[in-house]
């Protein structure tokens, strides 16, 4: 069986729960982390913001983190007056460190929130228990608890705003995929019409079933970038993968793109 790569990298612990609206500074690695309050649309749902500041070198992960990254657990449900939240995701960067990728973000990351109130017109009691890991030499898993009152039309936030126009174009239908089980999974072959870009990659993902995937393989045959993956669940078995389940994002430098679903070629 393999084993994510994360789950042999040497960690310290580090929790923080703060019943504030702010998280003060934190010493090394985490130098703050807070909710952004955001703005009131026309339609009633609100977008706020979960702003993370990362000391000089230290990096955190992407919602699917890669062979050594640690994902990230965001938790929701205490929150007052709210039926949907949604996380936007900024297009990520990949860093490379001793010939294994990790995925992810550096310096600041800006994590809009979209969501839905069940009275538009009743404040907000947003509540977020963040479970993350940030890296430099070692990884460390740090909790933190945000709480924030949204009322109030506020404010259009240009560093959500930013974020929000970072966030990868959808892109249905420009991916074919072939299946394959193995030993302890099933592996994924990706066909992808996208034109060459400097620094591409293809990273995958399911939806609702998170699990390990390996780095990808990548390749080029013209106009078509091929691309293949490992999934292993936690019982490293074979499983029925749903190709609509599936979700492909292609990084490159200066742009990303999201494909939903594969079908078979």
């Amino acid at each position: 069986m393999r084993l994510p790569v994360f789950a042999l990298v040497l960690c310290q612990s580090l929790a923080v729960a703060a019943a504030a609206e702010d998280v003060p500074p934190l010493g090394e690695g985490l130098l703050s982390a807070a909710l952004l309050p955001g703005w009131q649309e026309r339609d009633g749902s609100r977008i706020a913001a979960i702003r993370i500041v990362l000391a000089p070198g230290w990096k955190t992960y992407w919602r699917v983190p890669g062979d050594v990254g640690v994902p990230p657990q965001f938790d929701f449900s205490a929150s007052g007056n709210v039926a949907a939240l949604q996380v936007i995701w900024p297009a990520p960067e990949v860093f490379e460190s001793d010939g294994m990728n990790t995925v992810g973000y550096h310096d600041t990351l800006v994590l809009p929130l979209q969501i839905t109130p069940k009275a538009p017109e009743a404040p907000v009691s947003l509540t977020a228990s963040l479970d993350f890991g940030i890296c430099d030499e070692v990884c460390v898993p740090v909790s933190v608890a945000l709480t924030k009152d949204l009322s109030g039309p506020g404010a259009e936030d240009p560093e959500i705003a930013a974020a929000m126009a970072a966030a990868p174009r959808p892109a249905p239908g420009l991916a074919r995929c072939t299946l394959t089980p193995i030993r302890d999974g099933v592996r994924v072959a990706a066909r992808i019409d996208l034109p060459q870009a400097a620094g591409e990659t293809a990273l995958f993902e399911l939806r609702s079933r998170p699990m390990w995937v390996s780095d990808p393989e990548i390749n080029r045959q013209g106009a078509a970038l091929l691309a293949s993956v490992d999934f292993v669940p936690e019982d490293a078995q074979p499983f029925d993968l749903d190709r609509k389940d599936l979700r492909i994002t292609v990084v490159s430098h200066g742009d990303a793109v999201e494909i939903d679903g594969c079908p078979a070629p």
